[in-house]
């Protein structure tokens, strides 16, 4: 959700970005229409084919914008990770108030995306770091059923839950893939597999048949991207003022809250 730090990333091709300046529009609006025909619009409206479709847009490109930020626009993952879960801290308060069909505990999609991006990060340090000699193999299985193990608990208490988590690493080892595909077959042989377990893990992350074709459709385009349509995406006009892009997802839940305080619908 938080930019990056950087505006290099060491040893990957530089890409423009210009497409991300459209994404952050996208998934704030396909968000925004999620949740006011989930939390607000009456029922009676039957709005729900829009969070099955349009609102469906909005965590993939989210992951897709951290992943790609992660990969190519910061020397410091971890702290871009830092600055996601500050905004997930700040809004899981209102994001609490919102009514649901079960109580149990929950985090907010900002920890879902720290937490991806931590994940996809350290995996590609300790494999960097194997492939110097600077980390022996039991180091790096050792580190591995740390992250395993991380990964499946944490699971249990981040919204979308393990296959969100796992998102933004299968997009970070695919967008690097396809990044660097140029023309040899081999190549391009290698980065269309390492874009399946990306696309199978989106597919698994709704339950109807609408909401998945969004969901992997999204992740489709982003992947394109990554393979070099992203150089003929022109820059936008109309940038994302900063403080509107961070205060915009626990603000949003505020206001939501507030509405419902006011109706009656929460006490």
């Amino acid at each position: 959700m938080a930019h990056p730090t950087s505006p290099h990333a060491g040893t990957l091709p530089r890409l423009s970005s210009h497409w991300t300046g459209w994404g952050q529009w996208l998934a704030l609006i396909t968000m925004t229409v999620d949740h006011l025909t989930r939390y607000v619009l009456p029922g009676d409206w039957d709005l729900s084919w829009a969070g099955s479709s349009i609102g469906r847009i909005a965590f993939p490109l989210f992951a897709a914008m951290v992943a790609w930020h992660g990969l190519f626009n910061t020397r410091n993952p971890l702290r871009y990770s830092r600055r996601i879960l500050i905004i997930g801290l700040v809004a899981q308060l209102p994001y609490m108030m919102m009514p649901r069909s079960s109580d149990a505990f929950i985090l907010n999609v900002c920890f879902t995306l720290a937490s991806g991006l931590t994940l996809g990060a350290l995996v590609r340090q300790g494999w960097q770091h194997y492939q110097q000699q600077t980390l022996g193999l039991p180091w790096l299985l050792a580190g591995a059923a740390v992250g395993v193990t991380a990964w499946y608990l944490l699971g249990f208490w981040v919204e979308y839950g393990h296959n969100g988590l796992l998102l933004i690493p299968l997009l970070m080892f695919a967008m690097h893939a396809l990044s660097q595909t140029e023309n040899h077959f081999q190549a391009r042989l290698w980065a269309g597999l390492a874009a399946f377990p990306a696309l199978w893990i989106a597919g698994q992350m709704n339950a109807s048949d609408m909401a998945k074709s969004f969901t992997v459709g999204t992740c489709v385009v982003v992947l394109i991207l990554a393979a070099g349509a992203a150089r003929r995406v022109p820059a936008i006009n109309l940038a994302m003022p900063r403080r509107l892009w961070l205060a915009w997802y626990p603000g949003h839940f505020a206001l939501i809250a507030l509405w419902l305080l006011l109706s009656g619908q929460i006490t």
